[in-house]
């Protein structure tokens, strides 16, 4: 009778067993290697700026990323931002990152969709890891984030398709040479083309020693709009649904002179950059408003601008479980029309605070020299405390 029941047990047992394996599912390779991702970054800002000084909390950045490969050659990645209104480009919920690149070879990859314009060092820095209150201004007004031709707020990124590759391997197998370049829009996130000419961006880079890049970057193409102006004749120009005509075209030709130095903690960076170039008067903050279809041009500024930057992050102490504290300063000067009589400086200096690999909290002060306004000078202070996961 024992024997009976053991055998029953046992049997019940295997068609359990049998079962078990029939419900299985099987997850497929390109989506077990997917990886969830992100980071918050909340902010409290003081302006000194007279008749405009404000002071306020405010979430600077929120995204959430996904990420993986497929077949072992492809790496893709989407990313969205999300914190802010829905009325404004520059702060509402968008995708930033869609894009999908062939890695086989080290020497020559392709990446198609919308990516980060290759164009200078600081443009593709993590903003956590960039480590001031903002991309330098040179880079936010002439890479695509806040770009002085008019564009709505892009993130230094754009649609298109680039080619990059590292070679010339010394011999302790690092490479000593880079190179990107691509053909996009020109119209920014989320944006068809418009007047049907591309963009060519791009740049190359020697890595002399470890952790060193000395680098140059190049950008020609256009910026268009379709909508009504007036020219300096007074001739008036009203867009044609049907037609291409109405288009205002703005060529733009701009060019980067780069040097970083990152190494044992230590962030050294400096980046020239000029443009050539005119702009338009007011810049698109909602598709549906005026501004989007106003293609008059901005005289004060002209079609010439400059800026240069150079900053420092240096380790101050080392804490505990992978903590420490850096202290940074940074140079930060840009000319919107070329020229020094329209010339803005921001002198920065502070310290970084960064818990483990998971939070860091900024901190800094700002002298900033406004030749524009009638009060010059004015201080800033920033906070900010981020996180990843």
């Amino acid at each position: 009778m024992k024997k009976t029941i053991i055998m029953a047990l046992m049997a019940a047992a295997s068609v359990s067993a049998s079962a078990q394996q029939k419900q299985t599912i099987e997850i497929p390779s390109w989506l077990s290697n997917v990886k969830l991702s992100g980071y918050g970054m909340t902010q409290y800002q003081y302006s000194g700026q007279k008749d405009a000084e404000s002071n306020s909390f405010n979430i600077r950045m929120a995204r959430i990323s996904l990420e993986g490969r497929i077949a072992g050659d492809f790496y893709w990645k989407t990313q969205i931002q999300f914190n802010g209104n829905t009325s404004t480009l520059g702060s509402s919920p968008r995708m930033v990152d869609l894009f999908a690149e062939w890695q086989k070879y080290e020497y020559f990859k392709v990446k198609i969709g919308q990516f980060k314009n290759p164009f200078t060092f600081e443009n593709p820095t993590h903003p956590i890891d960039q480590g001031f209150m903002g991309y330098s201004q040179n880079v936010s007004k002439l890479a695509g984030f806040s770009d002085r031709a008019g564009e709505h707020a892009s993130n230094g990124r754009d649609i298109g398709l680039q080619f990059q590759g590292d070679f010339l391997k010394n011999a302790n197998g690092r490479n000593l040479l880079h190179y990107q370049i691509g053909v996009f829009n020109g119209q920014g996130t989320n944006t068809k083309d418009v007047d049907q000419q591309k963009n060519v961006i791009g740049g190359v880079w020697v890595m002399p020693v470890s952790g060193m890049r000395i680098g140059a970057f190049g950008w020609t193409g256009s910026y268009a709009r379709k909508g009504t102006w007036t020219d300096e004749h007074d001739a008036s120009y009203t867009a044609d649904i049907q037609e291409r005509s109405g288009v205002r075209k703005l060529s733009q030709n701009r060019y980067a002179f780069s040097f970083e130095y990152k190494q044992d903690g230590w962030t050294v960076r400096s980046e020239y950059i000029h443009s050539t170039g005119k702009a338009f008067a007011k810049s698109i903050t909602n598709f549906n408003d005026a501004n989007a279809k106003d293609c008059n041009l901005n005289a004060k500024i002209g079609d010439k601008a400059q800026g240069v930057y150079g900053l420092v992050i240096a380790p101050l102490a080392q804490l505990p479980k992978n903590s420490r504290i850096d202290v940074k300063a940074r140079y930060d000067m840009y000319q919107p029309n070329g020229k020094s009589n329209m010339q803005r400086t921001q002198y920065e200096a502070g310290l970084n605070f960064h818990i483990g690999k998971r939070i860091s909290i900024l901190t800094e002060y700002a002298l900033i020299n406004d030749k524009t306004l009638a009060k010059h000078n004015y201080s800033m202070a920033d906070a900010e405390v981020c996180f990843r996961f």
